[in-house]
């Protein structure tokens, strides 16, 4: 059921509490043990304090500090549709203390909170609770009665747990202590005991009666039947801490077995699959999300990583490897290409590759081999792999294995409708050893303001435009759609029966298509991109 067809957490709760029925909640301490609470069924769930405090690796002890737990709170609450009952030990604090934790619970949705009658900081009440001190009596009614006129919910719930019996002051004090706390405003009375069997707290509810709700908690007494409890009226049971202990008993196994065994074959069938993880997290909700929200194009689009020359220019440092093999920051120059794709959903990644083939060895690539990288150039390498992956209904973006650049660039080409798309950098003064690239750009405007709103293509693409044509230089990134695609296919074999096309780069192909009046969309940007083409470069990609 949506969330919003269901009735508040709060109301959810004081209906268990007020239930004719014996009800049962379950304790968790995170989101996905909430998430698994709230699937086996339970109508609510305890945020145990002990729970919570050990999955943090510290003591019961108010270790965590509230606003620790809080935030563990929100988790558990935006992961489940069911109310939570807070362990709040003490109230983290006096009265003033008590008020402020009880708009932070209700701005959360936490459904309600128990506090107990110990002084602060708090000892678990199974650690010597005999030896433990009570709080004063008056000064624990003023923290109930402040918490609900903290409380702006009307069904935000407060339980004043009674310690009474933890510290071996008997029947008379628990009652003497109930009522007082029930005269106070506390809309439920847990009453706990640390005997394994239940006599003091049936001797409690005999003596209380149906004066309010009273809720147990049968850790210790758990071989009692639960009818027994059924019998005396009481409203609800929490088992408190089992999920942990569960959870603890199978990461210990787990974690020995895979110590001894040394292998994965020994706990595979006996732990759940990953997939169980990434429903509990609600991966299909993202994933539905991302189809809703998310540019479309990029999950249905392919690169192809033009890297087949050596890069003289570097000297020793391709020796033995390619320059999209250089490392920068200790990862290849082509490992960083292949993360700004994969940053933007583009899996589907081909790379060509001639010199010092075997050196490019990346896994979760394709790769299409130029061996007559030496004779031929660019065009050749993008025929070769075009005739590799054929036809395709998806764009595609085509770039070289020696820049560096942010993922907002193949981003924001997906995002463009036109056959064919390049980046340009208006930047060009700084950048003229860049032409290698294909040259400087003319276009139909300069990058200015007023570009924003108009349709920007190329007019013109070389290496000896005059200064007052610049408008930018080519990035070395080119967009083509399915349908610009069956162009190429066309196109670059006819280009490449000229011997003089033999060697010729991508600017070759730019002109012809311009000369064919075929529209080049461009978009400017100033920076974000980096040419691997000399050594400097190499020093300057590590702050890239």
């Amino acid at each position: 059921m949506p969330r919003e067809l269901q009735s508040p957490k709060s109301t959810q709760f004081k209906q268990l509490l007020l239930s004719s029925q014996l009800e049962f909640i379950c304790e968790a301490h995170n989101g996905i043990s909430a998430k698994i609470v709230e699937e086996a069924g339970f109508p609510g769930i305890w945020a145990s304090g002990l729970s919570i405090s050990a999955q943090f690796g510290v003591r019961d002890n108010n270790e965590a500090s509230w606003t620790q737990v809080l935030d563990n709170l929100e988790f558990m609450s935006d992961a489940t549709h069911i109310p939570i009952l807070l362990d709040g030990d003490t109230g983290y604090g006096n009265f003033n203390n008590m008020q402020r934790l009880i708009r932070k619970l209700e701005q959360r949705h936490i459904a309600a909170v128990c506090i107990e009658d110990k002084q602060f900081p708090k000892t678990n009440s199974f650690l010597k609770g005999d030896t433990q001190p009570l709080a004063d009596m008056d000064e624990f009614c003023g923290k109930i009665k402040a918490g609900k006129d903290a409380q702006s919910d009307p069904d935000f719930c407060i339980i004043a747990r009674v310690e009474a019996f933890i510290c071996g002051w008997g029947l008379a004090e628990a009652l003497r202590r109930a009522e007082a706390y029930h005269q106070a405003g506390a809309d439920g009375i847990l009453i706990h005991s640390a005997l394994a069997v239940p006599d003091e707290i049936l001797a409690f509810k005999r003596e209380w009666a149906n004066r309010c709700p009273v809720v147990i908690v049968p850790t210790k007494y758990y071989a009692t039947p639960t009818d027994v409890f059924r019998q005396h009226g009481f409203s609800l049971v929490i088992w408190a801490n089992h999920m942990l202990r569960s959870a603890i008993a199978t990461m210990q196994t787990t974690a020995r077995t895979l110590k001894k065994q040394e292998n994965l074959l020994s706990i595979e069938d006996h732990i759940v699959p990953v997939a169980e993880v990434f429903r509990l997290q609600g991966a299909a909700e993202l994933m539905e999300a991302e189809q809703r929200y998310l540019p479309k194009t990029s999950d249905h689009a392919s690169a192809i990583v033009l890297a087949a020359s050596r890069g003289d220019e570097l000297g020793e440092l391709t020796e033995d490897k390619p320059k999209t093999m250089v490392s920068i920051r200790g990862v290849p120059i082509l490992s960083h290409i292949v993360d700004a794709y994969n940053a933007v959903g583009i899996k589907n990644i081909t790379v060509v590759r001639g010199y010092k083939k075997e050196a490019v060895n990346l896994p979760h690539l394709a790769y299409v081999d130029n061996d007559d990288f030496a004779t031929t150039g660019e065009l050749d390498s993008l025929l070769k792999a075009l005739q590799v992956i054929g036809q395709h209904d998806h764009d595609l973006i085509i770039s070289y294995g020696d820049v560096l650049f942010n993922s907002y660039i193949p981003q924001a080409l997906l995002q463009e409708k036109d056959d064919f798309v390049i980046f340009v950098d208006s930047d060009w003064e700084e950048k003229t050893g860049y032409t290698r690239l294909g040259g400087f750009a003319e276009c139909n405007a300069p990058n200015s303001r007023k570009a924003f709103n108009t349709q920007i293509h190329l007019t013109q693409l070389g290496k000896a435009l005059p200064p007052q044509k610049i408008h930018g230089v080519w990035m070395g990134f080119l967009k083509v759609s399915p349908s610009g695609a069956k162009q190429l296919h066309t196109l670059l074999p006819e280009l490449l029966t000229h011997p003089g096309n033999h060697k010729a780069g991508m600017a070759t192909l730019f002109q012809e298509l311009l000369k064919n009046h075929q529209t080049i969309r461009v978009i400017y940007t100033v920076g974000h991109w980096l040419d691997i083409n000399n050594l400097d470069d190499v020093i300057q990609a590590g702050n890239f």
